[in-house]
């Protein structure tokens, strides 16, 4: 059960509130998820909209690439909300459902070279708080500085969401995969 109220209506907020959320609902169909929690600091919940649409939908970083670093973090943090949805859209965007699997068991075995050198980049962002220098380098020759800082920078938005989820104990959507923790 979650520590706050889910909020999932703009109806349920007045004044900037509901102007803000009416503006998120509008652009993302809902108040799903952790803006559900957000709303609770609409100001917080409109700026991280900023950076979610940025984050999610710009830029120059590969969706692949950004959906492959979401659900290390999502698996990292055991972040139910974040885990569920990115699988749905890792599906989406060609992410091989072993690769997938493979992430959720913390397992590197049958995955692509290529999604694997960002996968494990993620793991050890996330578990290391740093990332081992030949692997960096790597990295940074394949994306540019650009890229590299999209992708840490997307890394640390998931961070962002998986703890505020956390945080909250939002639960999953019912129909998306559940991590068993």
């Amino acid at each position: 059960m979650a520590r706050v109220k889910i909020l999932k209506s703009p109806d349920e907020l007045t004044g900037d509130a509901r102007r803000i959320a009416e503006k998120i609902v509008d652009t993302r169909k809902s108040l799903e998820g952790p803006f559900s929690v957000w709303m609770h600091a609409p100001e917080w919940a409109e700026r991280v909209a900023q950076l979610g649409t940025l984050v999610r939908f710009e830029g120059t970083l590969d969706k692949r690439i950004r959906t492959l670093a979401a659900l290390v973090v999502g698996r990292h943090f055991q972040a139910q909300y974040v885990w569920g949805i990115q699988g749905v859209i890792g599906a989406d965007r060609g992410i091989p459902r072993s690769t997938i699997d493979a992430i959720r068991d913390d397992r590197s075995d049958g995955i692509p070279a290529e999604d694997l050198q960002i996968i494990d980049f993620a793991r050890q962002l996330c578990g290391k708080n740093r990332v081992d220098e030949p692997l960096a380098q790597a990295v940074l020759a394949r994306l540019g500085a650009d890229q590299y800082v999209q992708l840490t920078t997307c890394i640390g938005y998931y961070a962002m969401l998986a703890m505020t989820v956390n945080g909250a104990e939002l639960p999953p959507n019912p129909k998306h995969e559940a991590l068993k923790v």
